[in-house]
């Protein structure tokens, strides 16, 4: 269902359109933002849309290091969006862009600068580029985006995908850790009425 409405929004929008359509897919861990981005190339056309992966721009720092912080800090830091901006920037301007994602095999995650890969990912731009992930479509990247998406599936069936993923042990502290900053994301920064397209 989601895929059907989210395919013949981008369809609608890219009639008699010159300019690639930049769209930023948001929701909670779990949703399934990841695979909805997928199945939308997959039903489209990898030469139609890229996609560009939002957990490759984490900020680093370990759970401890989060867990000392507010909700509100978690909710504006987590994603650098200032080099997910970069990006956006570079393919419109270009047609290319290029970047270093966050090294998840560091040992040092709590560095300033956070540690990031020596392999550099790249992509072109395509008629629709879509920035999935959480926090996605903040504020400060919505001038860079011409449709925000929020994946809002029921509770129940994000927390089993969730499990599924990713096993009980992170789900329990994820739940402990992430759950504050996405109720103070999704209700104070983000309310849903402030996407362009909200799928269930």
């Amino acid at each position: 269902m989601a895929l059907d409405l989210l395919t013949q929004r981008l369809r609608d929008e890219m009639k008699g359109r010159a300019k690639p359509l930049f769209v930023g897919i948001d929701g909670r861990s779990g949703a399934g933002k990841s695979t909805l981005a997928s199945a939308v190339a997959d039903e489209l056309g990898r030469a139609v849309v890229a996609v560009i992966e939002g957990d490759a721009f984490y900020s680093g720092g370990t759970g401890e290091a989060w867990d000392s912080r507010s909700a509100e800090e978690k909710a504006a830091n987590v994603i650098n969006w200032r080099r997910q901006v970069d990006v956006l920037a570079e393919l419109r301007a270009n047609g290319r862009a290029e970047w270093l994602p966050f090294d998840w095999e560091a040992s040092n995650w709590d560095s300033e600068p956070a540690p990031l890969s020596d392999e550099v990912v790249s992509t072109e731009s395509r008629p629709i580029v879509i920035l999935e992930g959480a926090y996605s479509c903040r504020p400060e990247l919505q001038p860079s985006l011409d449709l925000t998406v929020l994946l809002d599936p029921a509770s129940e069936v994000r927390r089993a995908q969730l499990l599924a993923r990713e096993g009980d042990q992170y789900r329990s502290a994820w739940e402990h850790r992430w759950s504050e900053a996405e109720d103070h994301y999704f209700s104070i920064i983000m309310p849903r009425d402030r996407f362009d397209l909200v799928l269930p």
